[in-house]
């Protein structure tokens, strides 16, 4: 009987892994295949199996296309395993890298190495992001112990909105000295994945692959974490460790996303509980499957920032938002 659960559950997970590894090849598939010039799905694997530089497809795909739905895959899984990260440890349903501020902490540090050092920078984007990040991690949480009561949902939550607000008054202020310079800035802040530089992705890779590898050491600890510190420690788990591991995390994968496609909200927030409803809180399983739906989410949604309004271009983080407020404001009611 054992063994049959165990083969049962098994084919269950296999069934649920193959299903968004192929949601998100479909996705990825179409993605190339629509915008402004219709592409054949046809002609997309014929550019992937026999690429000719003289079928003016096939450059419009492996130059432009691409490229973005790479990105657009990176920053989602990132983005969602960074919710996912960040709900488990501080055991608030409520917990996105947006609304706890290191969205606005990181978009504020480029902005401000860019009004400084102009395109110079942007080989340093990363580390500019990962650094904001951070700083207004520390910040939120700071505001939100020194108020009565302590680091509670509602006050994680009224902190990171006074943090982002303060950063977003700043980053106008900023962008009105320098109107020219910023032009290229103010679709960027919005977050979108058009016109993102495909180089960013490499000076991120380093980044990434560190970020995702202490993501993997602490999937299962943050498991332990869900229940309360003292469930953890009972367990045998450094819960001071764990938990300043997973802040370099998500403000690694958060930053990475921050430099390839600007703020995107709510992307962090919205995945991780539609995963748990058909895996569970087990966050071994929880993180790898925020992960893959994620990747697949952002595909589908920069797919409807493009074509909703076909020929204009919307910004693929108005779309996130547009999504994601409302499953906000549900929870919110829900949680709180």
């Amino acid at each position: 009987m054992a063994t049959a659960n165990t083969n049962l559950r098994l084919a269950g997970e296999s069934s649920r892994a193959l299903m968004c590894i192929g949601a998100i090849i479909f996705f990825f598939a179409l993605h190339i295949s629509v915008g402004a010039k219709h592409i054949p799905l046809a002609n997309v694997f014929d550019a992937f199996l026999s690429y000719d530089a003289k079928v003016f497809d096939h450059i419009v795909i492996w130059d432009l296309r691409l490229p973005r739905a790479i990105i657009a895959l990176v920053v989602g899984a990132c983005l969602a395993v960074s919710g996912a990260l960040m709900q488990g440890v501080t055991r608030n349903a409520l917990a996105d890298p947006g609304l706890l501020g290191l969205l606005s902490g990181a978009s504020f540090a480029v902005v401000i190495g860019y009004y400084f050092f102009g395109s110079t920078v942007m080989p340093f984007l990363p580390m500019l992001a990962s650094a904001g990040a951070l700083v207004a991690a520390c910040l939120v949480w700071w505001i939100a112990t020194a108020a009565p009561g302590g680091a509670r949902p509602l006050t994680l939550i009224l902190s990171g909105a006074a943090v982002t607000a303060f950063l977003a008054a700043i980053i106008s202020g900023v962008q009105l000295l320098d109107q020219d310079n910023f032009q290229n800035l103010r679709v960027w802040l919005t977050g979108s994945i058009s016109g993102s530089r495909f180089e960013v992705l490499y000076w991120c890779t380093p980044w990434l692959i560190g970020s995702s590898a202490i993501t993997l050491y602490v999937a299962r600890q943050v498991t332990s974490l869900a229940m309360g510190d003292e469930v953890a420690v009972g367990l045998g788990v450094n819960v001071a460790k764990i938990k300043m591991l997973v802040l370099l995390a998500v403000v690694g994968l958060t930053s990475c996303a921050v430099a390839l496609a600007g703020p995107m909200g709510f992307i962090g927030l919205v995945i991780p509980h539609v995963v748990r409803l058909f895996v569970g809180t087990d966050y071994a399983r929880v993180v790898p499957y925020s992960a893959l739906v994620g990747a697949a989410y952002l595909l589908l949604v920069d797919i409807v920032a493009r074509m909703a309004l076909a020929p204009v271009e919307i910004s693929t983080g108005l779309v996130t938002s547009l999504l994601g407020a409302p499953f906000f404001v549900w929870l919110v009611k829900a949680k709180l």
